[in-house]
């Protein structure tokens, strides 16, 4: 359905949380002729920007503070955005009273005329999601289509559905709390042509999952509720679609061998099950694929896609570090494939590309340190990704030297600890989660490399210490393991903080003046 057909007069909606994707929501709604209450539990002074656009339009209406059932009278559809719980009271009044619940991002898949690449996974979304939108970018400039990058990044796509074409493509990042509301939505007593009137479930025409570890369990009651989620992204696929997995991955390994989703119900949740409808692509770092996908042999990045092999490029050809990120450019080659890209493209732009903003991201080299920003790295998964991005120091002076902290979210630090014990000689623990990492890391087993832990109470102390710490050849490494909303609004805030704190350092060898 084009969204330039619709007109929502007489339709209320309820748009709860006022962040990005909410705001841009509610201004869409509104645009179409929705009456739209626009709610979130921060005061008008915390909104910003977001709340004077909604506030100077004559369709929407503010309510600020608590989140009562109250807000529901009248109600055709609750807009929801990812950072709100979905088991707050509001929600679960909703769902009792039939109202169906949705997102900007499933409003966008609903109503987009072009199809749509999404991704997902516990961790490399970004990366991934980008590398395959630059590949897309390069062969649509000869072949004529447009590619749209959204999502979970950059800017939400709602607001320009109405300038895509069908042979554009739309490439999509996907979190867990989005893709909560992809499933069946509660179908209203009224029939009408407002997109929540059509409840069945949504799946991208290309899908990936990356991975499925644990993630998020501060607002996931279970890994199995978590990877029901991120299931999301396949359950609505139809023939001829395409499913990207990790043959790796415990979860998503199993699934492409056995050609079906099996989630076993955990914590008041129902078991998921259904097969996968779709064509299968594989990806993995330490076996073959047994049909089309991507595979490691001989130091370079093997494709097999529609009968054909060949060689995308050498590991020494890849500008990014690590090896998960290898695994990230062939989830990202198979992506592209599938989305029409043109094989040439996808090794130009895979050898080209050096990766985003706050994921491995080189600072600056300041008296022969190196300094590092990993943002990014949200999850203890992810800060061991990091450390395994560079060398085992040897026993000489080089040192790897750690910054970690912020806000756990309730996973598992042992494996991370083993890793900072094989790598990292020092760290530098700050912010919620500075004690946690202290009491993770002792005792030291005896073949530890670590030396020292120094406990900051903020990043910029946490700065300091590491300047004064770090000797030609170290490594300075932000890598928290932890959320940054202990005291940033999100992981790129944090990280622009690290890297103007670490511009503004100055080398300890100039005199003072």
């Amino acid at each position: 359905m084009s969204s330039s057909s619709f007109c929502l007069d007489g339709q209320t909606a309820l748009v709860v949380g006022l962040a990005r994707e909410g705001t841009v929501a509610a201004l869409w709604l509104a645009q179409h002729g929705a009456r739209v209450v626009a709610s979130d539990v921060r005061p008008l002074h915390a909104l910003g920007e977001a709340a004077a656009r909604l506030a100077d339009h004559p369709g929407i209406t503010l309510r600020l503070g608590p989140q009562t059932p109250d807000l529901l009278a009248g109600v055709d559809v609750v807009v929801v955005s990812p950072g709100v719980p979905q088991d707050i009271p509001l929600l679960q009044a909703a769902r009792q009273a039939g109202i169906p619940l949705t997102t900007e991002t499933r409003l966008l898949a609903q109503l987009c005329p072009a199809p749509i690449i999404g991704i997902t996974g516990s961790s490399g979304k970004t990366t991934t999601t980008t590398l395959t939108a630059r590949i897309l970018e390069a062969t649509g400039a000869r072949q004529g289509f447009r590619t749209w990058l959204g999502g979970n990044i950059g800017e939400p796509l709602l607001g320009r559905v109405e300038e895509m074409t069908a042979v554009d493509r739309v490439v999509l990042e996907l979190s867990s709390f989005q893709l909560l509301y992809w499933g069946a939505a509660a179908a209203p007593t009224a029939a009408g042509v407002a997109p929540w009137h059509n409840p069945a479930g949504i799946s991208p025409n290309v899908a990936a999952i990356l991975n499925i570890t644990p993630n998020h369990l501060d607002r996931h009651p279970s890994m199995g509720h978590y990877a029901a989620a991120k299931a999301q992204i396949l359950a609505h696929q139809r023939p001829g679609a395409v499913a990207v997995l990790n043959r790796d991955d415990p979860f998503t390994g199993r699934w492409a061998q056995e050609g079906r989703v099996r989630i076993p119900g955990d914590v008041g949740q129902e078991p998921v099950a259904f097969d996968l409808t779709a064509d299968v692509l594989t990806f993995g770092l330490r076996s073959r694929p047994r049909g089309d996908g991507a595979w490691w042999e001989d130091g370079a990045i093997r494709l097999r896609y529609r009968g054909e092999s060949w060689t995308l490029c050498h590991r020494r050809d890849l500008k990014l570090r690590g090896e998960h990120n290898v695994a990230n450019v062939m989830a990202a080659a198979c992506l592209a494939l599938a989305a029409g890209a043109d094989p040439a493209d996808v090794t130009a732009v895979a050898t080209s590309f050096t990766g985003v903003p706050h994921r491995l991201e080189v600072v600056r080299q300041l008296d022969g340190v190196l300094w590092i920003n990993d943002s990014i790295a949200t999850s203890p998964e992810r800060a061991i990704a990091a450390l395994r991005s560079f060398e085992t120091p040897s026993p000489g002076p080089a040192a790897l030297i750690l910054l970690a902290g912020g806000r756990d979210k309730h996973l598992p630090w042992d494996e991370w600890a083993a890793e900072v014990h094989a790598r990292v000689r020092h760290v530098i623990a700050f912010g919620e989660a500075a004690g946690l990492i202290t009491r993770v890391l002792q005792p030291s087993p005896a073949s530890s490399r670590l030396e020292s832990v120094v406990t900051a109470a903020d990043l910029p102390q946490a700065v300091g210490l590491a300047h004064a710490l770090a000797r030609p050849g170290d490594v300075v490494l932000l890598a928290p393991g932890g959320t940054s909303f202990d005291a940033y609004t999100d992981f790129a805030a944090r990280g622009q903080h690290f890297r103007d704190l670490v511009n503004g350092l100055t080398s300890l060898s100039t005199p003072a003046v």
